[in-house]
């Protein structure tokens, strides 16, 4: 007999809009409902945000799943609205990892995460740091196009080769842009290190993941470095 082990951990980052992600779980038998929701905390309406709902579940085997949701919204004055809902079957040995970003104007303005894993029964309860289960080498792409997709695909592949596992999340993003083309842009805590524009060229675009390769190890490289400076 096994159960499961929830852990939150959510963050708000601007004061100036004071909207709230969060994520609500309901466990039935070893179906998880999970429901993306953001509450306006402010008095005044609130229009023009996005949201990704993603949720990476690590098997048994150390396969992995993904699953992303991803549109716009609007808030009335001290409204709660469900954005998004996602159902996930845990079995026991398996862990899923569910993040809610909340954004405006490619800026990140509220996040909210879920780890979810099986327990037996006999193991005795005790508070985990996130960082200890963290899901390594994660990347989340909220892409609209081919070329967007073929630039996901390229890097993932260099990436997941590579051997590398950042400690950090990689978000790819793509907007329409001027004309037939796109802007694809890479961020790593809320910076964006690396973008460019889409066109019909499988060397461009491969060249473009090699390009985005080297600025996140490059950002990787000085985190630890700062890391270490103001380590006591």
């Amino acid at each position: 007999m096994f159960f499961f082990l929830i852990i939150k951990g959510s963050l708000c980052f601007s004061q100036e809009d004071d909207i709230k992600a969060k994520i609500v779980s309901r466990t039935v038998d070893n179906l998880i409902d999970i429901k993306a929701v953001a509450q306006n905390m402010e008095v005044t309406y609130k229009e023009g945000y996005t949201y990704l709902l993603f949720s990476i579940k690590k098997g048994s085997k150390g396969n992995y799943s993904r699953n992303s949701q991803s549109g716009e919204f609007s808030l009335q004055p001290n409204e709660e609205k469900e954005l998004s809902t996602l159902k996930i079957n845990i079995q026991k040995g398996e862990e899923c990892k569910v993040y809610l970003f909340i954004r405006k104007d490619d800026s990140l303005i509220s996040k909210d995460s879920t780890i979810i894993y099986s327990a037996e029964r006999t193991v005795e309860k005790k508070y985990i740091a996130e960082s200890e289960i963290e899901i390594k080498g994660l990347i989340i792409e909220d892409v609209k196009t081919k070329l967007g997709k073929d630039f996901y695909d390229y890097l993932y592949q260099k990436y997941t080769t590579s051997g590398l596992k950042y400690p950090f999340i990689i978000n790819i993003t793509e907007k329409p842009s001027i004309g037939r083309g796109s802007k694809v842009s890479i961020d790593v805590d809320d910076r964006i290190l690396f973008e460019f524009m889409t066109k019909p060229d499988d060397e461009y675009i491969l060249e473009a993941a090699n390009q985005a390769l080297y600025y996140i190890n490059n950002y990787s490289i000085q985190r630890k470095l700062l890391y270490k400076n103001t380590k006591i």
